[in-house]
């Protein structure tokens, strides 16, 4: 009898290194649940008085397949009888908000000590608050910003908005992990692609760890704030956090390899961020997002998030 070897497993499959669409498309549930009265969404209509959104709006967004979770009283008939499949029909109130996500997917993101790489949490975070604005009849867009040229989708509303959304990501994130080693371009240029997508008074929200942003970062996006609703998703491993002391292996780009002694570093938890302070200063706020923590403690976050775009 002849042995045969068995194929080495690629590292790209391991969890938290590959982002798979499906996996991004089964965060909607997630991101349904957790509706707090404390952090619910208010109206957006314009008018003088802030009152709380009730009912599922006038404006039909989107027929559906039933998923797990959907009211029975929203069943389509027609479309039911047509199929031979239960759907529903989904709708949204008058408001018009666009939100283009920017997903920082540079070599610098892909790294990770804890549970999934950096670029991975970003998704996740990123998907979990799609979900959260087209459910509320809002409609999202897509930057994936790589080594290469950024992966655009335009602002759109209704899941297959968030379709074309979590495959463009899982596309672009398969071809950073493919991609050479190089160093980090910088985010001014995508930045300015963002601008040219959304309407003043839009939402620009961008989940990175600002690793080499660029020299003008700082002075385009205070000027870019001053159009645009601005939110950063600061992505955070542990070891940035509660670094180790000890003598660490490092390789650069150009292929130079050696090693460097470092002091242990640990942030006080209570901590405010430099790379937060700084961009408050810009007139952008935001929140840190720690990879080690995963999908279910981003969820109330981003229902935060959602509640102020």
């Amino acid at each position: 009898m002849t042995a045969t070897a068995a194929p080495a497993s690629d590292p790209t499959d391991a969890p938290g290194i590959h982002l798979s669409g499906a996996e991004l498309m089964s965060l909607r549930h997630l991101a349904r649940r957790g509706v707090s009265p404390a952090t619910r969404t208010i109206a957006g209509l314009p008018g003088g008085i802030v009152t709380r959104k009730r009912g599922r709006g006038s404006e039909p967004d989107d027929v559906r397949p039933w998923s797990e979770g959907d009211d029975r009283r929203f069943i389509d008939r027609n479309a039911t009888a047509r199929t031979g499949q239960v759907h529903v029909r989904t709708h949204h109130d008058e408001r018009d908000r666009a939100v283009v996500l920017l997903a920082d997917f540079r070599p610098s993101m892909l790294f990770g000590t804890r549970r999934a790489l950096r670029s991975v949490a970003a998704a996740e975070a990123l998907t979990l608050l799609g979900w959260r604005i087209v459910g509320d009849g809002g409609r999202i867009g897509l930057i994936a910003a790589g080594a290469g040229e950024p992966a655009v989708i335009r602002p759109a509303g209704g899941e297959r908005a968030m379709t074309a959304v979590t495959g463009a990501l899982a596309h672009a994130h398969a071809e950073a992990l493919a991609g050479p080693a190089v160093d980090d371009p910088p985010l001014t240029d995508t930045l300015a692609l963002a601008r040219s997508l959304l309407p003043s008074g839009g939402h620009l929200v961008v989940a990175s760890a600002l690793d080499a942003p660029g020299p003008d970062f700082e002075s385009l996006i205070t000027a870019l704030a001053e159009r645009l609703s601005i939110r950063l998703l600061l992505v955070s491993d542990a070891f940035e956090r509660a670094r180790p002391a000890g003598l660490y292996p490092y390789a650069l780009p150009g292929g130079q390899r050696g090693t460097v002694q470092a002091d242990r570093r640990a942030q006080p938890a209570d901590a405010i961020d430099p790379r937060l302070a700084r961009l408050h200063a810009c007139g952008v706020e935001g929140l840190r997002i720690d990879v080690e923590a995963g999908p279910e403690s981003y969820a109330p976050l981003m229902e935060r998030l959602d509640a102020v775009l």
